[in-house]
C-alpha cells in the first residue's frame, strides 16, 4: 500500500473541504487526459492550491458514482510507474504528484494529489505520440483547458511567483516544525495518515503534508508549515496574532479589556472565537402580546463572527507586521486586517455579496482552514455573513477598505434589541454650546496648549516635560479624551504605531476661552 495523504478521504469524495473545481474523477487510467489535468493543477492559475485526481471513480454531472469502479492492484503498480515516467518526459519543468490508495466500499482507488507547483508555468505534451506539440493547461471551473491569449500571457507572468505561504523559509530548519502539532492536525481532520505519522521522521511527514520542500540534502519548512505547526510562529512572522479588545464605555472611553492570542494559526483562530463566544455574546428574548412565540436573537451572531475572523486569518498578509484586531463595544463588532482585498474586487460587489477573487494571496492557509472546518470554501464568507446577519434580524454588515486597499474592515452592527437608546443618550448628553464647557484642570489646559495640529504621544510628553508614560496617560490623555477635548486620529486602532491626537471642536472652544480657566 502507498502512504496516505493529509486529507479526509470521505470529505474529499463529497466536496466537503475541497471545491469541485479542484477535483477530477476518472473511472479508469487515461494518461493523456490526466497528464493535462496534472499540468493545470500544477499551474494553479488562481492560487487555490492545486487539486486531486481520483482514479477508479466514475462521475455523473460532477458527482462521484459510488460504489466506485475501483482498480486492480496490478493496475495501480502500472499507473504509478507510468506517472513517474510522464513526470520526467511529458511535463516541463519536471512535476510529480503525491499518490495514495484508499479502500472505498470494498474497492481500491488511487488518489493523485497535485499541489500548486513551485516552478510554474508548466507545460505538457498535447498528445503522447512520438511527435507532439507542447501547451500550457489551466482549470476553468471543473474542466481542464488549453491556455490561450490573455490567460496564457497572465500565466507566463506568474513565472517564479509562488504565494507567500507556499514558499520555503530558509531562516528556519525542520526542527522548527512540531511533529506533535502535525499529528494533532491529522487526528483532528480524520486523516488516515495519522495512523502512520508517529513512525515517520519529520522530513517524510512534512513532505507528505507538503509543508517541507527542497532537495533532501537541503530541505526547508514552508511558511505555511511554520504558521500552523510551530508553537511560536510570531518569531518568524512578527505580529502573527489576534488581538481582541473590548470597550465597555465605547471606543472613545478610557477603559478597555485586551486579550492577545499568539501561537499556531488554527489554535489561535479557535481560541479567539471561543473567547468571544464565552465573554461577549448574549442572547436576547422579546415577548409579544399578540402571539405566544418569543423572538430570540443574538447581539452578534457567532457564525458571522467566525466567517469575518477566518476571512482575516485566510487573506491577511503575513509579511505585514500588523495583527488582526477584533474590537467590540456596545454598538458593533469590528474585524480589521491588512491589507485589503484585491483591486479586481469592486467594493459594491463585496457589499452585495457578489465579489469573487480572481487570485488568492494564500493558497495553502485556506486548505488547512478548510480541513479544520473553519471555512467552507472560496468566496462564501461574505455572502454567509450577509445571510446570517439578516436571519438574526441584525442591521446589514459593512465592508470597508481604501483606494490603496491597504486594509480591510468588517463591521457587524449590534442587534437593535441590544443597542443603546440613542434618544436617551441625547437627553443625558446635551449638545455642547459655547456656554456649556467642561471644567478643566491646569494640567489639561497645559495639554491643550501643547497641540499644533496632529501630535504624537511622545511629542506631547516632551512638550509637557513628562517622562512617565503612565502618569501622562492617567492624568492627561485619558481625562482629556473622556471630557471630549481631544481625539485619536486612528480611533479604530487605539494601539497603532501611527496613532496621533488632535483637538476636538470642544477642545478648540475651551482653548479659545482659556482666560476663564486660568
Amino acid at each position: 500500500m502507498t502512504p496516505k495523504l493529509p486529507i479526509n478521504i470521505d470529505d474529499l469524495l463529497h466536496h466537503r473541504t475541497v471545491e469541485s473545481e479542484r477535483i477530477e474523477y476518472k473511472e479508469g487510467w487515461n494518461p493523456e487526459s490526466i497528464l493535462h489535468t496534472l499540468c493545470a493543477f500544477a499551474n494553479d492559475f488562481h492560487n487555490l492550491g492545486g487539486g486531486y485526481v481520483l482514479v477508479g471513480v466514475a462521475e455523473e454531472n460532477g458527482q462521484p458514482q459510488l460504489p466506485p469502479a475501483g482498480l486492480l492492484p496490478e493496475q495501480i503498480d502500472v499507473i504509478q510507474k507510468e506517472l513517474l515516467n510522464l513526470g520526467h518526459s511529458a511535463i516541463a519543468p519536471h512535476y510529480h504528484p503525491l499518490t495514495a490508495t484508499y479502500e472505498i466500499q470494498g474497492k481500491t482507488i488511487l488518489v493523485l494529489w497535485a499541489p500548486g507547483g513551485e516552478t510554474r508555468p508548466y507545460k505538457a505534451k498535447t498528445s503522447l505520440g512520438k511527435k507532439s506539440d507542447w501547451a500550457y493547461y489551466l482549470r476553468k471551473h471543473t474542466s481542464t483547458v488549453k491556455a490561450s491569449g490573455r490567460d496564457e500571457r497572465e500565466l507566463l507572468s506568474l513565472a517564479a511567483t509562488v504565494p507567500f505561504d507556499d514558499r520555503y523559509r530558509q531562516t528556519a530548519d525542520l526542527s522548527d516544525l512540531s511533529p506533535y502539532l502535525m499529528r494533532d492536525f491529522l487526528h483532528d481532520i480524520g486523516s488516515e495518515l495519522a495512523a502512520e505519522a508517529r513512525e515517520l521522521d519529520i522530513e517524510t511527514l512534512g513532505r507528505r503534508m507538503n509543508v517541507v520542500g527542497g532537495p533532501s540534502e537541503m530541505a526547508f519548512p514552508k511558511n505555511v508549515g511554520l504558521l500552523f505547526f510551530n508553537e511560536h510562529p510570531e518569531q518568524f512572522f512578527p505580529a502573527t496574532q489576534i488581538d481582541v479588545v473590548y470597550f465597555p464605555d465605547g471606543a472613545g472611553g478610557d477603559h478597555f479589556e485586551e486579550k492577545v492570542f499568539k501561537g499556531p494559526l488554527g489554535r489561535i483562530t479557535r481560541s479567539a472565537l471561543d473567547y468571544i463566544n464565552r465573554n461577549y455574546l448574549k442572547e436576547g428574548v422579546t415577548k409579544h402580546a399578540d402571539r405566544p412565540e418569543a423572538e430570540r436573537f443574538w447581539n452578534f451572531p457567532l457564525v458571522a463572527i467566525e466567517e469575518a475572523v477566518v476571512n482575516a486569518v485566510y487573506h491577511r498578509s503575513y509579511e505585514i507586521r500588523e495583527p488582526i484586531e477584533i474590537r467590540i463595544d456596545g454598538q458593533e463588532l469590528v474585524v480589521l486586517s491588512f491589507p485589503g482585498p484585491d483591486r479586481s474586487i469592486r467594493l459594491q460587489d463585496l457589499q452585495a455579496g457578489k465579489a469573487v477573487s480572481r487570485r488568492y494571496r494564500n493558497r495553502r492557509i485556506g486548505e488547512f482552514l478548510k480541513e479544520l472546518d473553519l471555512t467552507e470554501g472560496r468566496s462564501t464568507g461574505v455572502p454567509k455573513i450577509l445571510r446570517v446577519m439578516k436571519a438574526n434580524g441584525s442591521p446589514e454588515p459593512v465592508f470597508e477598505t481604501d483606494d490603496e486597499r491597504s486594509y480591510f474592515l468588517i463591521r457587524l452592527p449590534v442587534h437593535e434589541g441590544f443597542a443603546v437608546d440613542k434618544e436617551a443618550v441625547t437627553e443625558v448628553t446635551p449638545e455642547v454650546t459655547p456656554e456649556v464647557t467642561p471644567e478643566v484642570t491646569p494640567e489639561i489646559l497645559r495639554l491643550l496648549k501643547s497641540f499644533e495640529g496632529e501630535v504624537g504621544r511622545a511629542e506631547l510628553m516632551a512638550a509637557l516635560g513628562l517622562q512617565d508614560e503612565k502618569h501622562f496617560r492617567e492624568y492627561y490623555q485619558q481625562i482629556a479624551m473622556k471630557q471630549g477635548l481631544i481625539e485619536m486620529t486612528v480611533p479604530d486602532k487605539p494601539r497603532s504605531r501611527l496613532q496621533k491626537y488632535r483637538l476636538t471642536a470642544l477642545g478648540q472652544q475651551v482653548l479659545a476661552t482659556k482666560d476663564t480657566h486660568e
